[in-house]
């Protein structure tokens, strides 16, 4: 009973805070997700994040594929902590975060960690705690969901402030790339998504799926999608990932470095949505509202 008198207690004075200093934050909370893996939407993240470190930006990245994180695998790193170690509260988020190429930083995932996908009350209030520690030191917030259509990648891009779509031209990612923007508006309501279309062959290859999939909206859901961009098929982003880099960090000349710039450009220009449903505090606000406290 003291102890849920405490936790009732500690949500109380976070909750008012968070009201307090919503105004004062100018944080960007992005998600980038996918309907299916594959489509390199980890790679998307990962370069993006380097590109806005490059103008300037502090960028904190967060692997937010609860369970199977691979975004430090991709860069080569080897974090002694994880969000694992934060959640059961044996470390501060601090000494977690793990610096990557151009100084952007990283909060890993775990892999292999199943109940992460279940968070406790209590693993829930040491997330909301830690993440109010960091949000004042940040421009931008990269969130790298899962693929698919889990709870948790719902959640996660129900947080953000802007939900970024990665799809290639095949088919079936376009098929995927609509299933999940649908579940996204009828159970949670997101109207809004941006389109970013990876490995295309040319621009108008680009253009051509960001046709299909609007007008697939236009038709069947009230849903407004705009076209972030495209990222080149470029042979060296095959090379860096099995080099464990960025290709803007091992190739900045190639053709898919130059999209990522470009993408960058755009996202850093986007106003800083002062909504609660971006802050950084109120995602985890959300988190927390979603248990039943009586119950502790």
């Amino acid at each position: 009973m003291d102890q849920a008198i405490s936790l009732k207690e500690m949500m109380n004075k976070k909750f008012i805070k968070s009201d307090m200093d919503v105004n004062q934050n100018r944080v960007k909370v992005i998600s980038v997700t996918s309907g299916k893996g594959g489509v390199g939407k980890t790679n998307v993240v990962v370069n993006l994040a380097l590109s806005l470190t490059k103008l300037g930006k502090r960028v904190l990245v967060l692997d937010a594929d609860m369970g199977l994180g691979n975004l430090d695998v991709m860069l080569g790193l080897t974090p002694v902590y994880n969000l694992h170690h934060v959640i059961n509260g044996e470390i501060g988020i601090s000494d977690v975060i793990t610096k990557g190429p151009g100084g952007m930083m990283i909060l890993p995932a775990s892999s292999g960690v199943q109940e992460l996908s279940e968070l406790t009350p209590t693993q829930k209030l040491n997330l909301l705690t830690e993440f109010d520690k960091i949000d004042d030191s940040i421009d931008i917030m990269l969130i790298d969901t899962a693929a698919g259509i889990s709870s948790n990648v719902m959640y996660f891009n129900t947080a953000a402030q802007d939900i970024i779509v990665v799809a290639s031209p095949e088919p079936t990612s376009l098929t995927d790339a609509y299933a999940v923007m649908k579940v996204l508006h009828t159970q949670y309501g997101e109207s809004h998504f941006k389109l970013l279309v990876n490995m295309v062959n040319d621009s108008s290859e680009g253009k051509d799926v960001y046709r299909k999939l609007s007008t697939a909206a236009d038709r069947f859901l009230n849903i407004s999608i705009d076209y972030l961009g495209y990222v080149l098929k470029d042979k060296h982003v095959v090379l860096s990932v099995m080099e464990q880099r960025p290709v803007l960090d091992l190739y900045p000349w190639s053709n898919a470095s130059k999209c990522f710039i470009e993408l960058a450009k755009k996202i850093s220009e986007w106003p800083v949505n002062t909504h609660l449903k971006g802050n950084i505090q109120f995602m985890w606000k959300r988190l927390m509202g979603q248990t039943d406290w009586s119950k502790i």
